[in-house]
């Protein structure tokens, strides 16, 4: 009975499906341009280094920092003004309280000539007319704050996009050098993830069921990884075969082939 257990298991293990897979990092990225300009840093001695928070690709941004600078100070002044104009409008709206209360009281009155009336109507005209300016202006501030602020923001994102940082992803490739006119959407740079690494198999139709429940055997060794994705649609190209992929530690070195098993032990 031991014998015919065995035979069984060893039965098994030779009809594991066996797989091959590169090692790949986790994640690749193709960096393109979002803005036009001239690069004024790329160095090529960061190709395989690991990159920090600083940039690694620069394009020219001293106008754009010059009217950040200049647009902030524009939107503080306009504040200020703002601030200003809305005290003014408290006084006058207390002033014209006082001048229509006033009005009301001296219209009845018929020891008043008519021209003391006109005067007094004509000088309430006038406040009111001043209270509803300026009430305009601090709405034309409050529309100015309001593009400043837009501008400021559109200004920011421009300089963090000529200052490309893509921090603890390893630089693959540069694809730019300093002294070079790109526009939107050139190719800048390819960046790589290794903090993990990626196989990826193609399983036959049999393999796909309960392939995340299988004991995954890298190179001959039992390993506590999973089935990390599974795509239940046939690939376009390895035909009747469907993808999975499979998260596993960053190595030492990428790119190398491992056998991959899915083993239901």
């Amino acid at each position: 009975m031991k014998i015919f257990a065995l035979l069984f298991l060893l039965f098994s293990f030779s009809y594991a499906k066996v797989y091959y897979a590169k090692v790949e990092p986790f994640e690749m990225r193709s960096i393109s341009s979002n803005v036009s300009g001239l690069i004024v840093y790329a160095d090529e001695n960061l190709i395989g280094k690991k990159l920090s928070a600083e940039p690694y690709i620069k394009i020219d941004s001293e106008i754009d920092e010059k009217e950040l600078k200049l647009t902030k100070e524009k939107l503080m002044y306009t504040k200020n003004s703002l601030e200003i104009n809305e005290a003014v409008l408290v006084n006058l709206e207390d002033s014209l309280v006082k001048k229509r209360e006033n009005y009301r009281k001296i219209e009845p009155l018929k020891f008043k000539s008519s021209v003391e009336k006109d005067k007094e109507f004509y000088d309430l005209i006038t406040s009111e007319n001043l209270y509803l300016n300026t009430k305009k202006e601090i709405q034309n501030l409050k529309v100015q704050i309001s593009d400043l602020k837009l501008r400021i923001a559109q200004l920011e994102r421009s300089i963090k996009d000529k200052n490309l940082v893509a921090e603890n992803f390893v630089l693959y490739e540069m694809l730019v050098k300093p002294g070079q006119v790109v526009s939107v959407a050139a190719p800048l740079a390819k960046v790589a993830d290794v903090s993990k690494a990626l196989l990826t198999i193609y399983l036959d139709e049999p393999d796909v069921i309960n392939s995340k429940e299988k004991v995954i055997y890298i190179d001959d060794k039992k390993t506590s990884y999973n089935i990390s994705r599974l795509l239940n649609i046939a690939d376009s190209k390895n035909i009747s075969k469907y993808m999975a992929q499979i998260i596993i530690k960053s190595p030492k070195l990428f790119s190398k082939l491992v056998k991959v098993e899915l083993r239901d032990e």
